[in-house]
């Protein structure tokens, strides 16, 4: 009874206005549940997150209770203190990615590069409306749509806006299906759209694959410093998996750690979305830049795929629509392009381009963030 009474007192001593956000969040996270369990959007993320949001914010949550509320002790252990769900989580996308696309055609490495545009035009842009360079920076990386790079960056330069900026890059993750193809689409012609791109693996020996997330490793290690630990983790994944020796440890990195992991952090994430943090006027612009950023990046792709068609043969024209699978949101960008090429040609086949060029986007990502951090930290 005493805590009833307590609670009773609690929520009739809240305004207005602190009533209504609440009710916003509880809001905000009924459609991330719906979009995770109607619409299928990237489920094992946005379910956690929009049940925590309505979790965090309910009155005297006992979920985030003073220091110790488990989402607390989550946070601190999993992101605050290491980032380590982050880096745990790159293990287990490492142990999914097959090089064997990109590797059989390195040139399209170029587009994962074109792709990270919006990052550093988006840096620019917040830094000119007023945020600080460190936040500016940890804001940008949103555009990658690439959570825990954006995670281990904001983290890393004690951005102001760790809560608005984890969400909004999960939440891009996930919007993926929805927000690229209106993008490509005002982009790209019919024609070009319709382009073949017919495929022919090339053989890739086993040795090859396994130097290659070494060889990554210690070139970006040597470049970007301050993407250590990010690539490493992610190419230590890739190695579990080529390695040949190690397949039921592969199997579990891909399926039940980079799921468990996905969940929790969903979840973790979903403790900063109290409302007295999250509904702010920073927390709009700041997912209205991310947003800025992404459509940036994506469009950073496609034109340059245009470009490159001015000076090629008309035998040898990309269909630009594989420059948007440049983002780093492996593998739903490439399978955003692979579905927009059959609407237009249901024999059109850009699934293994598109791969290739999602592949390089996640390094080119990681890369962007040890670049920034080398900059601004």
């Amino acid at each position: 009874m005493e805590i009833l009474k307590q609670m009773f007192e609690h929520i009739t001593s809240l305004s207005g206005v602190e009533t209504a956000k609440l009710i916003a969040m509880w809001a905000i996270g009924g459609l991330l549940i719906f979009l995770a369990i109607k619409k299928e959007m990237e489920p094992t993320l946005l379910l956690p997150m929009g049940f925590g949001a309505i979790l965090v914010n309910l009155p005297m949550s006992g979920a985030i209770a003073g220091e110790h509320g488990p989402l607390n002790v989550l946070f601190d252990f999993g992101i605050d203190m290491g980032e380590i769900f982050p880096l745990l989580l790159f293990i287990g996308i490492g142990a999914m990615i097959d090089f064997g696309p990109l590797l059989s055609n390195p040139k399209l490495m170029i587009f994962g590069a074109a792709a990270q545009f919006g990052i550093f035009f988006t840096l620019s842009l917040a830094a000119f409306i007023g945020f600080e360079f460190k936040d500016a920076a940890s804001i940008a990386i949103i555009g990658a749509a690439d959570g825990p790079t954006a995670i281990f960056v904001a983290k890393t330069l004690q951005s102001n806006y760790l809560a608005p900026i984890m969400v909004a890059a999960y939440s891009y993750m996930a919007l993926v299906p929805v927000i690229q193809p209106p993008v490509i689409k005002l982009l790209t012609t019919k024609k070009e759209r319709m382009i073949r791109m017919p495929y022919k693996e090339a053989s890739v020996s086993k040795v090859t694959k396994i130097i290659f997330p070494i060889a990554v490793t210690v070139i970006v290690g040597l470049v970007s410093p301050d993407s250590v630990a990010l690539i490493g983790f992610l190419m230590f994944g890739n190695l579990i998996r080529e390695c040949g020796v190690l397949n039921a440890l592969s199997e579990t990195a891909q399926k039940v750690l980079a799921n468990l992991i996905t969940l929790l952090l969903g979840i973790t994430i979903a403790s900063q979305m109290q409302a007295e943090k999250f509904l702010t006027p920073a927390t709009l612009v700041i997912i209205g830049l991310g947003l800025f950023a992404f459509i940036f990046d994506t469009a950073g792709g496609v034109l340059f795929a245009k470009l490159l068609n001015l000076f090629l043969p008309k035998d040898k024209k990309i269909n630009p629509m594989i420059g948007a699978a440049g983002i780093s949101a492996f593998p739903m960008s490439a399978r955003v392009v692979h579905k927009l090429g059959l609407e237009e040609d249901n024999t059109n086949f850009l699934l293994m381009h598109s791969i290739g060029v999602n592949v390089s986007g996640q390094i080119a990502s990681v890369v962007a963030g040890g670049l920034i951090l080398a900059m601004f930290q």
